[in-house]
């Protein structure tokens, strides 16, 4: 969320600003979700951890990117970041999950490879800078 978001608000192109605010608020929504379920269960969510050691590495490259002005190189980074997302939900799937749990997981899962797809296919359009 904070990476599209961060790309939304760099970006001088109007499409892109569009599609990463979208991306955002995408991302907000499934990690509401997933708050709300682990809630519901009595837990309180965590942050931290190697997760938030490989989005700080993500981070610094991405503020690279973004200091480029090189929409591809911005895209690059996103999709980098759609990568580790797209593993975490495999991952995910691959944990014995209660059945409404695993809905969930799985249709954000979906959701993650569709903001996959959707970036690479931006960055494809988009030539480099330079």
């Amino acid at each position: 969320e904070n990476g599209f978001r961060s790309c939304a608000d760099q970006v001088e192109d109007a499409h892109l600003r569009e599609v990463f605010r979208r991306g955002a608020e995408r991302c907000e929504q499934a990690a509401d979700e997933l708050e709300a379920l682990v809630r519901a269960r009595g837990e309180t969510p965590q942050h931290g951890g190697t997760v938030s050691g490989a989005l700080h590495r993500g981070w610094l490259n991405l503020r690279t990117a973004l200091g480029s002005n090189d929409n591809h190189a911005v895209l690059e980074e996103c999709e980098r970041g759609e990568d580790y997302a797209v593993d975490q939900y495999r991952e995910a799937l691959e944990q014995p999950l209660p059945p409404d749990v695993r809905a969930v997981v799985e249709r954000q899962y979906r959701g993650a490879i569709a903001n996959h797809d959707q970036v690479r296919a931006l960055r494809d359009r988009y030539p480099h800078a330079g």
